[in-house]
C-alpha cells in the first residue's frame, strides 16, 4: 500500500471535516439534492464521455493509487545484468525458464530464446509498450473528467438554487434550503476535483511515466544481450537512468 496516499488523503479531507466542525456540526454541509446533481451527474457525465469498458476499468485504475504494482528498477537492473553474464557464457538457451521480475521482462526473454532477430523483438516490445500508454491514457482521461466536470456540475446545482430560491421570494423559508443548494454544489464539486481526483490523476500519471522508463530500461538491456555486450557495460548505460541515489548504490556496490 502506498502510505503518502493514504495518509494524504485522510489528512485533507480531515482538515476539511474539522473546519466544519468547528463552526458546529456536519449537518449544514450535508444536502441530498447537491449530493444528486454533483456526485451523480458527474458519475453519469464521465459515464458518457467514455466507453463502458474504460468507464469500469477506470475504477480499477484509481485504486492503484492506494496499491500500484511494485516493480522495482534496481532489481530489474541486478537481474538484467545476471543474465547477460550467463547469456555470455552459456549462450542464449541457458535463459530457458530463467526467473524474470515481470511479465514484459519474461516476454523479451522469450524472444531472445525462440532467435527473433532485433527488429522483431524491439518492435514487438514497443508496440506493446505504446499499447500500454494508449490504455493508462484512456483510464487518466476518465479520471481527469472528473476533475472537469465536477465543478461544472457544481456551477449547474448553484444555478438551480439560485433558480429556486429567485422563483420563491415570497416564502422565506425556502430562501434558506435554495441558497444551501447552490452554495453546496460548489463546494462539493471542489472538493471532488481538488481534493479527490487532481491528486490521484498526478500520482497515476507518474506511474505511467515510471513504468514506461523501466519498460525501456528493460529493451535497452536485452538488446545488450543479444548482442552480447559486457555486463557490466549493460549495468552503467541502465544505471544511468536512475536517480542519483540509487546510482551511488551500484558504484558502491562494484
Amino acid at each position: 500500500m502506498d502510505i503518502a496516499s493514504l495518509v494524504g488523503l485522510i489528512g485533507a479531507c480531515g482538515m476539511i471535516i474539522g473546519a466544519m466542525l468547528a463552526g458546529g456540526s456536519l449537518g449544514p454541509f450535508v444536502d441530498t439534492a447537491s449530493i444528486l446533481i454533483v456526485i451523480g451527474g458527474t458519475f453519469f457525465a464521465v459515464m458518457y464521455q467514455a466507453t463502458l469498458p474504460t468507464f469500469l476499468g477506470h475504477f480499477g485504475a484509481m485504486g492503484k493509487c492506494f496499491f500500484p504494482p511494485v516493480k522495482k528498477m534496481e532489481d530489474m537492473i541486478e537481474r538484467m545484468v545476471e543474465l547477460a553474464a550467463m547469456a555470455r557464457k552459456d549462450g542464449m538457451m541457458a535463459l530457458e525458464g530463467q526467473e524474470t521480475p515481470d511479465k514484459f521482462f519474461a516476454k523479451g526473454m522469450q524472444l531472445l530464446v525462440d532467435g527473433a532477430d532485433e527488429a522483431t523483438r524491439v518492435g514487438q516490445m514497443e508496440a506493446e509498450l505504446e499499447a500500454m500508454k494508449v490504455r493508462h491514457g484512456d483510464m487518466q482521461g476518465c479520471v481527469k473528467a472528473w476533475i472537469d466536470l465536477a465543478p461544472a456540475m457544481g456551477m449547474i446545482g448553484t444555478l438551480v438554487g439560485l433558480v429556486i430560491m429567485l422563483g420563491n421570494m415570497s416564502d422565506p423559508a425556502s430562501i434558506g434550503p435554495a441558497m444551501a443548494v447552490a452554495l453546496l454544489t460548489t463546494m462539493y464539486g471542489a472538493i471532488i476535483a481538488n481534493v479527490l481526483f487532481m491528486p490521484m490523476l498526478t500520482k497515476l500519471e507518474n506511474y505511467t511515466a515510471y513504468e514506461v522508463v523501466y519498460r525501456q530500461t528493460v529493451i535497452l538491456g536485452l538488446r545488450g544481450v543479444a548482442r552480447g555486450e559486457s555486463p557490466r557495460n549493460m549495468q552503467d548505460q541502465m544505471v544511468s537512468l536512475l536517480a542519483p541515489k540509487a546510482q551511488e548504490k551500484f558504484e558502491a556496490a562494484a
